[in-house]
C-alpha cells in the first residue's frame, strides 16, 4: 500500500508539537513532498493534510473548472490560499498552528487518519463521533449493495 491508511493518536507536547506516525512519514518520504500541506477540510471540523499525491488531487479536479472565472477563485482559495505548510522537525514533528488548532479543536492530543491519497488530523473526541457517523454510512451503502449481488439482483 503506498498510501495513508490506519489512525494513530499522539500527545502534543509543551511546545505544541506533535508527532506524525512514522507510516505517514514513509509515505511523505515515497511522495517525495518536503513537509506537509495542510489546509481545513471543508467537509468537517479536521485538517486535510498529505503530500503531492493531495496537491495533485487539488491540481485535478481544479483543472475542470474554467480558469479566471468566479468558482475556480474560490475553491482556489479554500485549497490553496488558506493552506499551510509546516515543517517536519528532525524527529518528526510538527507544530500545529493557531488557525489549525482553532478548526478542529486540537488541544492535546491529536488524531491522524488515513484516507489513501491524503490523511486528516482530528480532536480525538471529535474523530469519535466522525468515525461512528462513517460507519454507519459505510455500511448503509455497502450492506445495500452486498445485499443486491447476494441476491443475484432482480431477474
Amino acid at each position: 500500500m503506498h498510501g495513508f491508511v490506519s489512525h494513530y493518536t499522539n500527545k502534543l507536547d509543551a511546545k505544541g508539537r506533535v508527532s506524525i506516525p512514522a507510516s505517514f512519514r514513509s509515505v511523505l518520504v515515497r511522495d517525495g513532498f518536503e513537509g506537509l500541506y495542510c489546509f481545513p477540510s471543508p467537509h468537517a471540523d479536521t485538517v486535510d493534510a498529505g503530500g503531492n499525491q493531495l496537491l495533485n488531487e487539488i491540481s485535478s479536479r481544479l483543472g475542470g473548472l474554467d480558469t479566471l472565472t468566479a468558482d475556480h477563485d474560490m475553491i482556489s482559495t479554500a485549497l490553496f490560499g488558506i493552506s499551510e505548510l509546516l515543517k517536519l522537525d528532525g524527529e518528526g514533528r510538527v507544530m500545529l498552528t493557531d488557525t489549525l488548532r482553532e478548526h478542529t479543536g486540537i488541544t492535546n492530543t491529536a488524531t491522524f487518519v488515513g484516507l489513501g491519497y491524503k490523511f486528516q488530523i482530528w480532536d480525538p473526541d471529535r474523530f469519535k463521533a466522525h468515525r461512528a457517523e462513517a460507519m454507519k454510512r459505510a455500511f448503509g451503502l455497502f450492506g445495500s449493495s452486498a445485499a443486491t449481488g447476494a441476491s443475484g439482483g432482480t431477474a
